[in-house]
């Protein structure tokens, strides 16, 4: 069964673990991704996000530059097994080369520093996907929750008050006149409703999963994912085992593959299986201990046979659904 998976976090931890002296690369690692791993699960497509953490960096765009820097480091360094994609033919041309496809993502909007002349050089650089906020307010918008340094995060009360700023609208019109896909993970809930009520193009929640299975602000809403499936968009299933599983202490989440099953169940019977898709967060989430690298997805396919799902309704969400997405907005 052929992979696209909407996000992970590999780049930013093999940037951090050179820096930190460490002997770290894409093509075999001890980390949850690499190119071992992902030719073992047949993978097509690996959207690869430049993470920033916009508080932690000084200069979060300087710091996010080097990271695309070494996406293609990377990808000069494994040319032979991997190839970047800017659009859905991208992936259909590196498929028939035998090669698996790289999209390049950004996870931080933040980065961008409220400029959208350097919204527009991340297009020419390659990014073909952003998401718009991560945990903290960055001059587009507000996440779902606050990290304020001292206190716990209300995990259970999403954020419906402040979504995208005036600046926020300005740059969502931007991206889809660019053809960059719209990532709403993370994005507070009154976001979400702006970004629906302002774009006309599909948009992903790129791994984010269903609230009513797992009660996390992270997660959607049921009527988020209707609408979602109404416009066309995806979201991608994340394997954080606090985002699948509903536990009072976060660290009683172990991961099984039947919570990711049952998260899969319950889109379905939302939105339909034309709206799921994976987001597998690998490399920013800890261990899950069913699935525990790229090289145990197939494990999922199986399990998705094994409650029901049908041939064809496993390849939309493990490959198909996404692609749709990527056909239609991409240029």
């Amino acid at each position: 069964m052929k992979v696209a998976d909407m996000h992970c976090d590999t780049i930013s931890e093999i940037f951090y673990r050179k820096n930190d002296g460490k002997d770290c690369g894409l093509i075999k690692n001890e980390l949850h991704m690499d190119l071992e791993k992902m030719q073992k699960a047949d993978y097509l497509v690996q959207n690869f996000a430049m993470f920033v953490s916009i508080k932690d960096q000084k200069d979060p765009l300087g710091y996010c530059l080097q990271l695309i820097d070494l996406f293609y480091q990377e990808l000069e360094c494994n040319k032979d097994k991997i190839a970047l994609a800017l659009n859905y033919n991208d992936i259909m041309n590196n498929k028939a080369m035998g090669k698996m496809s790289a999209l390049l993502t950004i996870e931080e909007g933040g980065v961008t520093k409220c400029n959208l002349a350097h919204l527009r050089n991340f297009y020419r650089l390659g990014v073909r996907m952003l998401t718009l906020t991560w945990n903290y307010e960055n001059g587009i918008g507000y996440p779902n929750f606050k990290l304020m340094e001292g206190e716990v995060p209300d995990f259970k009360a999403p954020n419906t008050e402040t979504g995208l700023t005036d600046f926020g609208l300005e740059f969502i019109s931007e991206m889809e006149r660019l053809g960059m896909i719209i990532d709403v993970s993370h994005l507070s809930d009154a976001g979400f409703y702006q970004v629906l009520h302002n774009t006309t193009k599909p948009f992903v929640a790129s791994h984010s999963n269903a609230r009513v299975a797992c009660n996390h602000v992270r997660n959607l809403s049921d009527d988020m994912i209707r609408k979602l499936a109404e416009r066309g968009g995806v979201m991608g299933m994340n394997f954080c085992p606090s985002f699948l599983e509903d536990v009072e202490n976060e660290k009683d989440a172990i991961g099984t593959i039947k919570s990711i099953v049952d998260n899969i169940k319950h889109i379905v019977s939302v939105g339909g299986y034309e709206c799921i898709g994976l987001g597998s967060d690998f490399d920013g989430i800890p261990p899950h201990k069913e699935l525990p690298d790229a090289s145990y997805m197939p494990l999922l396919a199986e399990a998705l046979s094994d409650a029901g799902f049908k041939t064809n309704e496993i390849e939309a969400i493990f490959y198909k659904n996404v692609l749709r997405v990527y056909k239609d907005v991409l240029k």
